[in-house]
């Protein structure tokens, strides 16, 4: 997936935000506020880092190749996907999808219905 094609599938997500709160490399993505990517597509090593449910963390860690524990965050709740075409585009796509899917069932219900429409 191309830088251009990762910023607007993260962009297509209801509510999503593109944010640079620690400076021009690194970008974050929110939903009403809560984090749910967080990004650098042009560091030597591209990456990003996502939510991801606990009991699954692990076996995406030792069973995927390219997801890696996540990059200074709690281990317990989120990974880290090298951008370098080791995690399949679809894989990835689902990968970015449910950790917005994570953020917005977090949200007060009033704003998870905001977001429906």
């Amino acid at each position: 997936m191309s830088p251009d094609e990762l910023t607007a599938f993260l962009l297509e997500l209801n509510g999503a935000d593109e944010t640079y709160p620690f400076g021009p490399e690194t970008r974050v993505f929110k939903v009403r506020g809560k984090v749910f990517s967080i990004d650098r597509p042009d560091a030597e090593h591209p990456s990003i880092t996502l939510k991801a449910l606990p009991e699954n963390v692990p076996r995406l860690i030792l069973s995927v190749e390219g997801i890696l524990p996540g990059y200074h965050m709690n281990k317990k709740h989120w990974i880290t996907v090298r951008l370098d075409g080791s995690v399949p585009t679809a894989h990835l796509r689902e990968l970015i999808a449910e950790s917005h899917a994570i953020i917005v069932a977090s949200l007060p219900k009033t704003q998870r219905l905001e977001l429906q429409g």
